[in-house]
């Protein structure tokens, strides 16, 4: 085989195999969320499907170019077909998210790292070098620099630029290329070549209704609401982020009411300034005019999808495109209250949002005596250890926190936690029989 047509064979299965890595870990968000408990076995699962596949291209004899061209056309039905947004959505409904995941990664995700493990060691029977070192280092060198254009091309660019779809049937196209340059295709493969093709087109084209963004998935669908005039739910990862219907004025999520009703009602804001980490809708300053909002999220695009989609109107207030963690460390902006509501799956909060260290900085950014209004999504009793371990994290950085069940007897509920940047009195101290302070604390009270 030529040099540089078995580089360029070599260059594809690099580019597809960790680009197969990066969607994978995209695709999951909505469902398991981006976690390191995620990620880590993920990562470590491919790179063991991966190692795998070289130990058996390694024991490959004969046939070098058929089988590899077999794996690429097998690798292009699995990416294309298997890691398209309706196929993933499908593994995951109606089944345990652990279970889910399973099938995910061992169906599609190691089969695939696995064939394409294998294209390295086959393919350097072919190259012509005088020593073995050359030919594994040469195919090695443009294997990795695949890898590494694939991550940052398709997470970078294109992601970004029109969706993870557009990712998956680039990945797709590209392997039946490969497929195709690793040994010219007789007629019966020529036309199977171009199912795959087509199959990967017909299985990603769809997508694009959803607006997936490197972020996130986005969609806004019609919804049936006691009391709401024509609803319509905006979905984020395939959670409802934000509700609004045709009323006048418009009728909100009810968390989102909750949000409104205690900084317009109970705390009676007028022109003051309101940060909101995570964006969804829109709809806490949704005609709103009293106060000054500023919107942090993470994805740039949300906003336009929002308005577009939504609202159908523009949203009001300043909107920052960047992590929700970053701003409140490096802005040297105070507001009066800030309202945290980040999600990136049904019940998961990114893990760097959920510290002691990240409560603190969200202090940080608010004026002295602030506010910080937090919407959890929690069991209804608040007895997991996830529920009372993440309300002592706030309060560790708050002190003593209001904190509002909406559903008490749902296994999940919005939990809305209400906490002010006040100076921490003194240490606390519990009321016994034998030493009973309550009196004297209560008139020392105001």
């Amino acid at each position: 085989m030529p040099p540089h047509l078995l580089f360029a064979i070599v260059f594809i299965e690099g580019y597809c195999s960790l680009g197969a890595e990066i969607i994978a870990l995209r695709r999951l968000i909505p469902h398991v969320g981006s976690s390191i408990v995620v990620t880590a076995p993920t990562i470590g699962l491919f790179l063991l499907a991966l190692a795998l596949g070289y130990h058996s291209g390694s024991r490959v004899e004969t046939n070098y170019r058929a089988v590899v061209a077999r794996n690429f056309l097998i690798s292009a039905v699995l990416m294309g077909a298997g890691l398209a947004g309706s196929s993933v959505n499908t593994i995951f409904a109606g089944t345990s998210a652990a279970l889910a995941y399973l099938i995910f990664i061992g169906a599609i995700l190691c089969p695939l790292a696995w064939l394409l493990g294998q294209t390295v060691p086959i393919l350097t029977n072919l190259m012509r070098a005088q020593r073995s070192g050359e030919a594994a280092g040469r195919a090695l060198y443009w294997s990795t620099l695949g890898s590494f254009l694939g991550s940052v091309t398709l997470s970078l660019g294109v992601m970004q630029l029109f969706g993870v779809w557009a990712a998956v049937l680039l990945g797709a196209v590209m392997l039946v290329v490969g497929s195709a340059l690793v040994q010219r295709p007789q007629p019966l493969a020529a036309t199977l070549l171009a199912a795959v093709a087509g199959l990967s087109v017909v299985a990603n084209l769809g997508d694009r209704l959803r607006a997936d963004t490197a972020y996130a998935d986005y969609q806004v669908e019609v919804v049936v609401r006691e009391g709401m005039q024509s609803p319509r739910a905006f979905l984020v990862n395939n959670q409802i982020a934000s509700l609004i219907d045709n009323s006048d004025p418009p009728i909100h999520a009810r968390y989102m009411q909750h949000l409104r009703h205690i900084l317009l009602d109970d705390l009676a804001y007028r022109a003051r300034d309101i940060l909101v980490l995570g964006a969804g809708g829109f709809t806490l300053s949704h005609r709103e005019p009293s106060n000054r909002y500023t919107y942090v999220d993470i994805d740039p695009a949300i906003r336009i999808i929002a308005e577009r989609d939504f609202l159908r109107e523009p949203a009001r207030g300043e909107f920052v495109a960047t992590d929700a963690r970053r701003f409140v460390i490096e802005t040297a902006r105070r507001f009066d209250a800030v309202v945290v509501d980040v999600y990136s799956a049904r019940t998961s909060i990114p893990g760097h949002l959920v510290t002691r260290e990240f409560w603190r900085d969200t202090r940080h950014a608010l004026k002295p005596g602030g506010v910080m209004l937090a919407n959890l999504i929690l069991d209804g009793k608040l007895a997991s250890s996830y529920a009372r371990n993440l309300l002592a994290t706030i309060e560790s950085a708050y002190g003593r926190c209001a904190v509002e069940v909406l559903s008490k007897a749902a296994e999940r509920s919005n939990v809305i936690v209400t906490c002010f940047a006040s100076e921490k009195g003194e240490a606390v101290r519990v009321y016994a029989d034998e030493r009973n302070l309550a009196d004297i604390d209560s008139a020392r009270s105001p």
